[in-house]
């Protein structure tokens, strides 16, 4: 025999209720289904008495509308010759619940007892209906047999009675027997009851457990429980196995596939429970049961939230030794029906903290400001306060009791992504860990746990990306032919949230298209500067943030440390952060290191060749940087390597200029201004603290050519043009090249135009390629060389994709 229980929404339309008749003569074995009523209905029943209560006139038009629908529902699926019956009995009972509400509305009083009555008549109804559709169903009255007692207000199963009368009335079981869900009766006076919200799960699980099902089946209107809320997290999936413990730890924290006390009373029977899914039967649902193999699925299972926190806290040095505090605590609190779902406790034993829903928080504050009042007079205790606004969030999983680190991995991860935990607790079972944060960054954190556990089949970076310009564009081209083999073989997915150009700006959670986003960006109303970029992000607080820096913008770059303080990582191919200020430069990374996220820069010197990360290497390892040489002007290099008898300086200036190599304005590179920046990036990362204004600069152009208009720089640049040729046939005898040269020696920078002849490794640099010697404690006789193109947006942008993909650390 099973047990089969059918929610709202299972019975709320024709077709639903189609699609229950399907599963039900489908049954094989004799079958007791509990359906609830139609979808919706009990809220109206609810908001119906509320305005009669009051003396609104309105209810009338919501009991029109409540009749309507089950009319409607009859019309559909009741046959022809049965129609007339069923209306006669559905009538009488609109009639009966119409005089009920005529009589609240002219007394203008609703008392609990009277609701009770009320929110029955959806079950009943709904009932009779589905008890006509399926074939040779016979109906029951759960009222004759689901007995009730008050407790705290509330309506608590009378199991010694219940299970007496459920064994009687079903001692022979019909091949289909129907019965209302939620509804019961007291088990005094008789008087109709029912219990609670999901109660009709608990009424299956009651019979279920009382007659010794094969199984309960609940039937839904989803596929099973889900790792997370879907609504929430995109990438949730179906959990195929739960153990009872699990289902329950799940359910107590927000998961709404059924009603908690459902699985209590099968828990003890051990009778499985299967989720499955109305309007998709094929679907295979989730199968919870006693015992789950050791090991099997990952280390947790799912994760589960209630919004509605309220976070209580018992605080003061006279708590400390002192027995019996907690015990004044709950008592109270239970006296007053409040309900604690999460407790923590500090090991000092000074402080409760305890969690409680919004509604029931200030009666608890008063309570226990009350029980502690002498207490709270003396100082002893201080006064009790709530801390409103809160969210708690559960991962649930019994293997997390064989794998070590989960909850050191949970905190690190949160706090990776900058969110507080107020509160924890776990349970030395290592079936749960709960936790409190703040409700603005539940969505955050679920998303980022769902990710970091596994759960999710991939990994996401949340990128925002600021400049498309051609190092822009070439990144976002890079990425989207990337993506398919990043997400196939890697399980990584980039999700562009966000990109700015210098006039607007576009932030889309779920992520933009990379075939529109030109477009769409061209037709955003949203303007683009530095506070709206910084804001939209900060704003947004989406989890595993990425900032990707493409322009050469201070203002842009000034918002790295608000960024990084709310746990976005920072990838720069701007180099101003990391060029300006010392202590700038410092606290940016000392901001990072704290955080726990990224500050990267590496195409800041050399575009896409390693050398920030090779210098990092070195001295991780315990070497030390004695000595850095670099060519890293890729403009200055091709400018000398492209000199010659039939090409003067000013032509290869220009020359550079339309290959786009140099600057628009080229006087930009030629002032040593852009070498000097990097020497200065590559001298800090080795060690040392230097400013731009230590470095020498022994410049090839004299300075007055960098006065004026830019017309004017290319009016007078050919005057020089001699004296380079000179200075060049000298060179070429002695088989020497002109290299500008980037120097660190012994704390000492300088940048110069220097000789090398063809012995030195700089002599055959081509084109914009870019070297670096460096000579460490370790590589001190045969320097180490890193050599190759420094220089163009396609280079820049694979060095600013190789640091996106760092951050992910996949391998």
């Amino acid at each position: 025999m099973r047990v089969l229980k059918f929610g709202g929404t299972s019975v709320g339309s024709v077709e639903s209720i189609k699609n229950v008749k399907k599963i039900v003569e489908a049954c094989e074995e004799p079958a007791i289904v509990v359906v609830s009523a139609l979808g919706g209905i009990t809220d109206k029943l609810i908001d119906t008495a509320r305005l009669a209560g009051v003396g609104n006139n309105d209810y009338l038009e919501r009991f029109e509308y409540i009749c309507e629908r089950h009319h409607h529902i009859i019309d559909g699926v009741i046959d022809n010759e049965k129609k007339e019956e069923v209306l006669k009995i559905v009538d009488s009972l609109l009639d009966e619940l119409g005089n009920i509400f005529r009589g609240v509305y002219l007394i203008k009083d609703l008392s609990n007892k009277t609701l009770d009555a009320i929110v029955s008549y959806g079950e009943r109804i709904s009932s009779i209906i589905v008890s006509r559709v399926i074939d040779k169903a016979i109906h029951y009255d759960s009222r004759q047999f689901i007995k009730t007692n008050i407790q705290f207000n509330k309506h608590t199963v009378d199991f010694e009675i219940t299970n007496k009368l459920v064994k009687e009335t079903f001692s022979n079981i019909p091949k289909v027997a129907l019965v209302p869900g939620f509804i019961s009766s007291d088990s005094g006076n008789g008087d109709t009851t029912n219990l609670g919200r999901g109660g009709s799960d608990y009424t299956a699980a009651i019979l279920a457990s009382a007659l010794g099902a094969s199984r309960l089946e609940i039937w839904t209107d989803v596929d099973g429980f889900m790792t997370a809320d879907p609504r929430v997290i995109n990438t949730a999936y179906v959990i195929e196995h739960l153990s009872f413990i699990e289902a329950m730890e799940l359910c107590n924290f927000g998961a709404k596939v059924i009603y908690p006390p459902t699985i209590y009373p099968v828990y003890h029977k051990n009778i499985p429970i299967i989720i499955k899914n109305t309007f998709n039967p094929e679907a295979p649902g989730t199968l919870i049961t006693q015992d789950i193999k050791s090991g099997e699925g990952k280390a947790i299972k799912g994760i589960s939230s209630i919004n509605d926190t309220c976070l209580i806290t018992v605080t003061g040095l006279g708590m400390v030794g002192v027995i019996g505090i907690n015990y004044r605590i709950f008592k109270a609190l239970a006296k007053s029906g409040v309900s604690v779902f999460l407790v923590s406790q500090a090991s000092s034993e000074n402080n409760t903290s305890f969690a409680v829903r919004n509604a029931d928080a200030e009666l608890a504050v008063k309570v226990l400001n009350t029980e502690f009042a002498k207490e709270i007079e003396m100082g002893e205790i201080s006064e009790i306060t709530a801390e409103k606004d809160l969210a708690t969030v559960a991962i649930v999983g019994e293997n997390m009791k064989h794998t070590p680190g989960i909850a050191g991995k949970l905190f690190n991860t949160l706090g990776r992504n900058g969110i507080n935990v107020i509160a924890c607790a776990q349970g030395a079972s290592e079936t749960n860990i709960s936790f409190v944060i703040e409700l603005g960054s539940l969505r955050k954190a679920l998303n980022v746990i769902h990710d970091s556990f596994f759960l999710s089949n991939v990994q996401v970076l949340n990128i925002f990306i600021a400049g498309i310009g051609q190092v822009g564009k070439d990144l976002l081209q890079q990425i989207k032919q990337q993506q398919p083999r990043l997400l196939e073989d890697k399980s990584l997915k980039l999700n562009i949230v966000g990109m700015a150009n210098s006039k607007q700006c576009i932030f889309r959670r779920e992520g933009i298209s990379l075939d529109t986003y030109e477009t769409e960006l061209k037709n955003s109303t949203a303007t683009a500067s530095p506070a709206a970029i910084r804001d939209g992000i900060i704003e947004m607080n989406i989890f595993n943030s990425v900032f990707v820096d493409c322009t050469a913008s201070n203002e842009i770059a000034g918002i790295y440390k608000e960024l990084l303080n709310h746990n976005v990582s920072v990838v720069a191919a701007n180099k101003i952060a990391a060029s300006s200020d010392y202590e700038k430069y410092a606290e940016l990374k000392r901001i990072a290191r704290r955080r726990d996220v990224k500050y990267l820069f590496e195409t800041n010197v050399g575009a896409g060749l390693p050398i920030i990360n090779t210098i990092n290497g070195l001295i991780n390892s315990g070497d030390k940087i004695l000595k850095i040489e670099a060519v890293v002007s890729g403009t200055l290099n091709y400018i000398f390597n492209v000199i010659s008898e039939d090409i003067p300086l000013s032509k290869a200036i220009k020359m550079a200029q339309e290959a786009g190599y140099s600057e628009p304005d080229p006087r930009v590179d030629l002032s040593g201004q852009d070498v000097i920046r990097k020497l200065v990036i590559l001298a800090r990362e080795a060690g040392y603290r230097v400013e731009q204004k230590d470095v020498e600069k022994h410049l090839f152009i004299p300075n007055e050519y960098f006065q004026g208009s830019l017309a004017d720089f290319w009016k007078n640049i050919p005057k020089l043009d001699a004296e380079f040729e000179e200075k060049r046939k000298q060179l070429v005898k002695e088989e020497k090249r002109f290299r500008f040269v980037a120097k660190l020696e012994n704390g000492k920078t300088e940048v110069s135009l220097q000789p090398v002849d063809n012995r030195h490794p700089f002599y055959q640099l081509e084109g914009s390629n870019n070297v670096i010697l460096l000579t460490t404690e370790r590589y001190k006789e045969y320097p180490m060389v890193i050599k190759g193109y420094g220089a163009g947006a396609m280079v820049t942008a694979a060095g600013v994709f190789a640091d996106i993909i760092s951050i992910a650390n996949i391998r």
